[in-house]
Order: structure tokens, then sequence, then C-alpha cells
């Protein structure tokens, strides 16, 4: 029998990748990253020779975007978990914040930074305008009003934001919309001259809607119930506007066009399932991405259609996708996963007809990179379905062999429109290299497979969402790849809930549980989540719709059944969490104890639901992996 090599450290796995995402400038010749070098995540700014323009540490900034205003200013999104004073509907906050970083090496500043009259952070951004010369940027802001009585600044009403115009070279702010009054909430389109351009609003109570141009001219309306309304863009040519409208009969988002001048909406793209578009910076269409397992995007230009099916060519086996591109559609930044490859990032350059590689989310080389497959099963209803599977690299492999392997199932989050592929998991190739085969099944509910198989997911948390998990694990084990005596089950937000429940709805499948935020409860969600939105209405039908309510919630709510656990639970929460709150996994816990079962629970100081920080999130891997070690052995069966 071969002897195995030793595994590549939980650290790889666990800290934060060392190239997390990449913007590329206006004209193409700069390279904004951000990743995390020796501990400290920076943003590192390169030209296309990928020669040092700018290295600057970021701290423990949350990084949840980067985008470019031409060639002189990077715009980093981050975000922040503050607490709120009584009043609010809920204790915590995640507030947005926009820092601005000069090219030209002048001192960095956070956009409404001092402004005593703008509240909460950026509540939106809407891009970045050149105009007479200068760049001008767009963010969303609540605006406080003079209060006489106290002598400060209070919010004027409903907490609602204003349109602002951010001078990027002075900070000179000017607001240059007003939110919409009462009930309703408003979004907008800018033109490329940073005018609005259209804009939408939706009365919170009813679903309510109403497309207005840049004049407040009505273009379109309807009702919403759920509010599943989306203003996506400008055509092409700039004349009319896109907007997509949720249809509740198939569950599939129907796309339209209305002209500005007005006139009657005619269907757009009425063949494509579509998940995302591309725009340029006139926020005018130029290609999308389809709702499918496979991410295949579409251009209406041909040459940038050409040259992105000649950027697919070139990335044989791989996964590819397309993080951003420069102005002229000539320079491409890419990032590839797959086989052999554990998160790759290129700079295409059709001038040169050249890849080269800007780094790697994780240091390891091809042979350590689990190899990753999709499977797939039908559920016991007769639904079709897949999953990925992740097996160990080959040095890890009992006796070489993929056969009757220890294995972790671990459900994705969301749940709803949220799938996995075929492609790098931090998670699952941690496992993966300590000899366990990963399985991450797309259950109902999942996105990438029309709207049918999404709704289908609907009312079915601890019902036919859960007995996917294990039909799935079933087929693996019908085929001889997984040792069915030898499985836990792992996951995270609902994929924690699903881990819980796989425990204690279901019995007799898995050997250990592990939820990190997961949902013991999920009467407290609900409830949480109506009171946090101030009882809007539409959250309430969406609730109703995806989750349900009343009696039959606590009848699939783990921390009723505790009596029904066998197994060993751990239970991994962030105290700052605004998602899924830390009472959860605390009063899951204490359920567990009072119940005399075998629970551990560890809190994470300081972390959130997405586990940004890089000390915590290898804290979070460490106690998993040691856990599953613990109680379901990896190695050759016994």
């Amino acid at each position: 029998m071969p002897v195995q090599a030793e595994p590549t450290p939980l650290s790889v796995y666990g800290q934060l990748p060392g190239f997390e995402r990449a913007a590329i400038s206006a004209s193409g010749d700069h390279v904004a990253i951000v990743g995390t070098m020796e501990s400290e995540r920076r943003l590192v700014v390169v030209d296309g020779a990928k020669k040092l323009i700018i290295s600057a540490v970021l701290g423990d900034a949350k990084v949840r975007g980067i985008d470019w205003a031409g060639d002189q200013f990077v715009l980093i999104r981050t975000s922040k978990t503050v607490g709120l004073d009584p009043g609010f509907t809920t204790t915590k906050a995640e507030l947005q914040s926009v820092l601005v970083v000069p090219l030209d090496r002048s001192k960095p500043w956070v956009v409404f930074a001092g402004n005593t009259t703008i509240t909460g952070g950026v509540w939106h951004a809407y891009g970045v305008v050149a105009r007479g010369g200068r760049w001008f940027g767009y963010f969303g802001g609540v605006t406080l009003q003079r209060n006489y009585g106290s002598g400060g600044y209070l919010p004027d009403g409903q907490i609602h934001p204003d349109l602002y115009e951010v001078d990027l070279q002075t900070r000179a702010t000017r607001r240059i919309a007003e939110r919409a009054q009462g009930n309703a909430s408003r979004q907008w389109l800018l033109n490329a001259d940073g005018a609005v351009g259209a804009s939408l609003d939706i009365d919170d109570r009813t679903g309510d809607w109403t497309i207005y141009n840049g004049q407040r001219v009505k273009l379109a309306s309807g009702t919403e119930p759920l509010g599943m309304i989306d203003l996506s863009g400008f055509s092409a040519d700039g004349q009319s506007v896109i907007y997509g409208v949720q249809d509740q009969a198939g569950w599939r988002t129907r796309w339209f066009t209305v002209p500005l001048a007005g006139g009657a909406s005619a269907a757009f793209l009425e063949d494509q399932a579509i998940e995302s578009f591309f725009q340029d910076h006139g926020h005018r269409l130029i290609g999308y991405t389809r709702d499918s397992a496979g991410k295949d995007s579409h251009f209406f230009d041909e040459r940038q259609d050409k040259l992105y099916r000649a950027s697919l060519r070139a990335f044989p086996g791989r996964n590819m996708q397309l993080m951003d591109i420069n102005d002229a559609f000539d320079r491409l930044v890419v990032q590839t996963d797959g086989p052999g490859d554990p998160g790759s990032w290129w700079l295409i350059d059709a001038r040169t007809r050249q890849a080269s590689d800007l780094g790697l989310s994780y240091p390891l080389g091809p042979d350590d990179v689990g190899p990753m497959r999709m499977v797939t099963y039908v559920a016991a209803d007769g639904l079709a379905m897949e999953g990925v599977l992740t097996l160990p690299p080959k040095q890890q492999l009992p006796g070489g062999e993929e056969k009757n392997l220890p294995a972790i199932i671990l459900p994705h989050g969301g749940p709803f429109g949220i799938y996995d592929t075929a492609g790098f998991d931090w998670i699952a190739q941690a496992f993966a290299s300590r000899g366990y085969a990963v399985f991450q099944p797309n259950y109902r509910g999942s996105g990438g497979y029309g709207g049918a198989f999404e709704r289908a997911g609907h009312g079915e948390y601890g019902g036919k969402m859960q007995t996917d998990l294990s039909d799935g694990l079933a087929e693996l084990v019908k085929q001889g790849i997984v040792d069915p005596r030898r499985v836990c089950v792992v996951g995270a937000s609902y994929g924690g809930y699903a881990a819980l429940a796989g425990v204690t709805v279901q019995s007799g499948i898995y050997r250990c549980a592990v939820s990190y935020a997961g949902i013991g409860n999920l009467v407290r969600l609900t409830n949480n989540a109506i009171a946090q939105s101030d009882y809007n209405r539409m959250t309430v039908r969406n609730i109703k719709e995806e989750i349900g309510t009343g009696r039959a919630l606590k009848d699939v709510s783990p921390i009723e059944l505790v009596d029904k656990v066998s197994v060993p639970i751990l239970l991994i929460h962030g105290q700052n969490d605004t998602v899924v709150d830390f009472v959860q996994s605390a009063s899951m816990a204490d359920a567990l104890r009072r119940a005399k079962k075998d629970v551990q629970l560890v809190t994470l100081p300081g972390e959130d639901h997405w586990l940004s920080k890089g000390e915590t999130r290898l804290a979070m891997l460490q106690a998993a992996v040691d856990f599953v070690i613990k109680h379901n052995p990896p190695g050759a069966a016994k």
C-alpha cells in the first residue's frame, strides 16, 4: 500500500485568499488587486508589465468590491459591523463605505466621511462619470435634517437614501436626486453624463412599482407582491431602459424594454434565463450571463463576443469567469479554477493575443488540488439534480483508490438562487486534503437550473430540500465511492441549518454535524427578519412563500428536536453576524446541553456571517476539521 503524503497545512486553505479581487482601469493600463500578503490585506496596483505602482495596507477592512474611476482613482467598497442605538429594528448592522485611493499617491479618503448631514455610510454605489476633465462618483446616502428642538440632526422620516454626486478630486458633495416619499423606496440609473436617466419606485407595503424617465414621466408600472423587480440598465443605443419582473407563475424573471421617450414595453431576451448583465460606464447593457450552472456569458457586439469566446478556449478543461474589462474591451481580467487549478487570475490582452498570469488565490500546486466533478442523481420523488464531488488529491487517497471513502456532505447556503459548480472551494478542498470525499449537492431551491427547480424548494425546509442531500449521498454509496457508515454533514448559514436538520429532523445518516452560523430556530429567524424589516409586507410575503410560517416551522426547527440527537454536534458562530444572529447557535447549544447531548460551541469574536477575517476564518476551519477527524477519522475503512 502506498504511503500517504503529509497533507497541506490547513492554514493554506483557511487564510484569506492571496489574490482576492481585481479590477482593470478604463484604459486597461493598470490593474488594481486586493489580496493577503504576509498576513496583511493589501491593495496593489500594477501596470501592464506588472510593474508596481501602489502597495497600500488595508488592515482589517472587509473588502466587498473594487472599481476604477478612469485611471486616476481606485474605489474600494468595504463594510463594517456597527452597533445601533435603541429604537432601530436591530441592534447591529453592516454599514458600507467607499475608500477612494488616488493613483497620484495623495492621501486616501472615505466618501461622506466628516459630512455631518449624511449618515449610515454609502447605501449604494451608482457608478462614476468623467465630465469636464474631472471624475465624479455617485452614491446613496441618508440625509439628516436639522432638529431645532434637540439642537442636532436626525433622519427625516423613513430611512431611505438620497442620491449624491461626489467630486473625486475635491471631495465636494452635491445632492442630485431625492428619495421617494412615504413607504416607497427608490433606485436610479444614471446616464453617461451623470444625470438621472431613469428611476424605479417600489411601495414597500403593496409591491406597486413605477419606472420613470429623467423628467419623471411614467414609463411603466405594475405590482410585484414580493418586490422582485430590477432596473437593469439602458439599451445599447441608450434610448430605452431595460427592467426585469418576476413571473410568479413560472418563477422566472422576464425582461422588458421600454423607450425613454415613452411607449409600450416589449419583451427583451424572452428566450433567455439571465443571472446578471454586463454594462459600460453609461449603464448601457453590453452582454449577459445566463442563469445556468455553467455561467455561460454572451455579448451583443460581435467583436466583443468573439474575444470572449477566444478567451474561453484559452483555458480548456477549466472554468473561466470574466471579472472585469476595460472601456475598449481589448483587455480582460479573468479568473479560472477547476482540475489542478486553485484559483488563477489572468490579464488577457487582445492587442498582443497574450494571457499573462497575475497570481493565485491559494498557493497550491496542481497535484495538491483535489479533483472535482459533477455527479448526477435522482431524488426520491423523481426530480433530477446534480452536485459537486471533490475527491482527495491522489497522494491522499487510501490505497490510491476512489472507493469506500469517508465523506462530508457540504450543502451551500442561501438557500435559494445559489448553486455550486465544479471549481475550487476552500472548505471542500481542506477536507479533501485530509482524505475525505466531499459532496456539495445542488438541492431543489438552488439556482442555475431554472425557475421551476428553484421554486420546488419553497416551503421545503426540513423536507425535500433535506432529503435531496441524503439522496445524493445514496448515489455516491451506490457507485461505491463513499462508505455510508463514515459520513458527516457540514454547512454554513442555510447549510448550517441543513447540518442540524440532518441529525434532528433526520437521524441515522451522519456520524457528526458541524454548523457554522446555522439556524436552529426557524420561528426566531422569520420573526427577526420581519421585525428588522419594520414589518415590511413584501418581506412577510417572501418569508411565507419561501420558508413558511407558524407551527409548520416548529416541526422542522432543530431546537425543538434536540431529544432526537444521537451524534456529536459542533456549533461555530461569529459574534458580529448580522444575517443569522449569534443567539441561534447559543440557544441551540443551551438546548442540547439541557438534553445532555454531546455539543461544543466555538465563538468567533469580531467575525461576521461571511468569515471576512483571516484569523477567525482559520479558527473556524481548524475547529471543524479537528472535530470531524475525531468523530469520523479518515483513512481506509477498518
